[in-house]
């Protein structure tokens, strides 16, 4: 027989299958193919409506989520942990900021993690993040460092972590909740980067109220597969130029080679990072060659 239906969240999406959580515990779930030809495809965090017949599961509806990404390929996250380090891997200011930018098109809060400290404490990345306004903490799943401040920071949200590949987020989860004992990689020493490590991803409770998406790590080339901005949204992403926007000679200044630009003239006198505009510029050239009809 049919039961009723059902609402739960899907805590992990592997190859085709969606584990739903649901008051009486996980159904393994399969999408409805009206979902699959609509091109909605569900996302691990999202809020679903599921159906249990002769022992399967099947998720019939997507409920209205509040945001999406494409990579990190997850829903509903009330912020993103964004790790770093100035080690093995040494992670590109680029990769932080295009990440950053797309949460903050979708107006979800940005945490940057600088992990393994111990090794190094990357002052330059520190700095750089502090003065345009994001939280950062300094981490070491070594030593342990920054560990309870960062769970007293994601404590009753759904966060999802992320970041370059071997830089330490499954250890990091590992002393959030060293029950889950989740596998780590090394870091190739010829080639500087880690092994993926994560293959899918999937939710984690810290607590009752505390959700935690382990996420697969990326490179400079998977940037490509993020979510894109529209140029014309695109200063918007990046907090820190909010102080300057509106202050420009001409009220559609691109911020880029035009006279009277109060944010160039912010980053010639230091009060804006020249990284950041960098990848202003990077992330501009990107989103001037997305036309808004090609978007979804």
């Amino acid at each position: 027989m049919r039961n009723d239906v059902q609402t739960g969240r899907i805590i992990r999406s592997l190859s085709g299958f969606y584990d739903v959580l649901v008051p009486t515990g996980t159904v393994t779930c399969r999408a409805r193919g009206i979902l699959r030809k609509a091109d909605c495809v569900p996302l691990t965090g999202d809020m679903v409506e599921i159906t249990v017949e002769r022992g399967k599961g099947m998720v019939e509806r997507i409920l209205p989520r509040k945001n999406s990404f494409v990579r990190p390929a997850v829903a509903n996250v009330d912020a993103l942990v964004v790790f770093a380090a100035n080690v093995n891997p040494v992670t590109e200011p680029f990769l932080i900021d295009r990440v950053a930018a797309i949460a903050g098109d979708q107006e979800v809060q940005v945490i940057l993690c600088v992990n393994k400290s111990d090794l190094d404490p990357a002052v330059d990345l520190v700095r750089i993040y502090k003065n345009a306004g994001f939280p950062v903490i300094s981490t070491s799943a070594e030593t342990g460092e920054g560990v309870e401040q960062l769970r007293e920071m994601i404590r009753g949200k759904l966060t999802a972590f992320t970041g370059n590949s071997g830089v330490g987020k499954s250890s990091i989860l590992n002393r959030l909740c060293p029950e889950l004992a989740l596998p780590t990689g090394e870091v190739s020493e010829k080639l500087g980067r880690g092994r993926h490590t994560t293959r899918h991803v999937e939710l984690y409770a810290l607590d009752a109220d505390t959700l935690v998406a382990d996420t697969p790590g990326f490179s400079s080339f998977d940037t490509d597969q993020m979510d894109v901005i529209l140029k014309e949204n695109l200063q918007y992403a990046f907090p820190d130029f909010g102080a300057f926007i509106g202050k420009c000679q001409f009220h559609d200044c691109s911020h880029r080679k035009e006279p009277g630009c109060a944010v160039t003239a912010a980053v010639k006198e230091g009060r804006l990072e020249q990284s950041r505009y960098d990848s202003y510029l990077r992330l501009y050239e990107k989103a001037s060659q997305i036309k808004q009809w090609e978007l979804k």
